[in-house]
């Protein structure tokens, strides 16, 4: 018998299996389900449409709580980057995400390693140590981190106004040290024999033949990241007192004002700064659902 070309089986494979799922079938038992879903998608998209559709409207719209914009005002968007110096907060964000980011990938990457193939004294009890530190509101650090950054304790000078105060204390998460060393465990200890065997070390191993297979998983640990220092609002608003390094969370602050709230260019800041999200998770989404799936975090 001929076998097949090494490129068509996939193709093959692939037609298999669809021929092998069974057709879809309506049950009227699903009927809740259904019901259910579509009222989560609504009560989750509700937000999202009053936001877009009040970022198009006049002042006085808004205050009249209309629904929908009478004739769109897409120059609220200009004004709304131009009045509020968008061009200045919107760059501030971008570097201090891109610099944790970073950071987050080296110091968990390294910290994630050393809990999943490194045996040492006390390793499990350090780790259970600080899977507890994620029982913790993150405001309740907020001053020792303050004390921290303003150089009460540590006489290393103050940081307010300075871009280490919004990244220093966020290098290192301990849910994403969880993350990588979920997926760490999951990396077969006989490559790391194999490279023992080479002369390897842990560190070359790490860098070698570890990372190259963790694109997934620092995919997600990458957009988590993202989203969570894209969206801070309070440790800036905590630790700045000028718009030198304030960055986009803050900057929506500017459109509340002393004769009140200027709604529309409000929502319109918001939509700005909502996009960048969307558009990185548009393009990662892929990575991240395998990183989820490849980490143990799975339901």
């Amino acid at each position: 018998m001929a076998s097949l070309p090494s490129d068509a089986a996939p193709a093959v494979a692939r037609r298999a299996a669809r021929a092998s799922r069974e057709p879809y079938e309506f049950k009227l038992g699903h009927l809740p389900i259904y019901f259910l879903l579509t009222v989560g998608a609504i009560v989750s998209f509700t937000p999202f449409f009053y936001m877009a559709s009040t970022s198009l409207m006049t002042l006085g719209e808004t205050i009249n709580r209309r629904f929908v914009p009478h004739t769109p005002q897409w120059v609220n968007y200009q004004k709304a980057w131009t009045e509020a110096d968008f061009a200045l907060y919107f760059r501030n964000s971008v570097i201090i995400s891109a610099i944790i980011i970073l950071g987050v990938l080296v110091t968990c990457t390294l910290a994630g390693y050393a809990f999943a193939k490194i045996r040492f004294p006390g390793r499990e009890v350090i780790f259970m140590v600080l899977l507890t530190t994620l029982m913790i509101p993150s405001t309740v650090t907020f001053i020792p981190n303050f004390l921290l950054v303003r150089g009460d304790v540590i006489p290393w000078g103050s940081w307010i106004n300075k871009l280490p105060a919004l990244t220093v204390p966020f290098l290192s998460t301990a849910f994403i040290i969880f993350l990588f060393r979920q997926f760490f465990m999951g990396v077969p200890d006989e490559l790391w024999d194999a490279a023992r065997i080479d002369g390897a070390g842990h560190l070359r191993f790490l860098t070698a033949v570890v990372v190259p297979m963790s694109r997934p998983v620092m995919m997600t640990a990458a957009l988590l990241t993202f989203v969570r220092t894209w969206n801070e609002f309070l440790w800036p608003l905590l630790v700045t007192t000028t718009p030198t390094w304030r960055p986009l969370g803050v900057g929506l602050y500017t459109f509340i004002t002393e004769a009140g709230p200027q709604t529309h260019l409000l929502m319109a800041g918001a939509v700005i700064t909502i996009l960048p999200v969307l558009v990185v998770y548009f393009f990662t989404q892929k990575q991240f659902t395998e990183g989820i799936a490849t980490s143990g975090l799975k339901g």
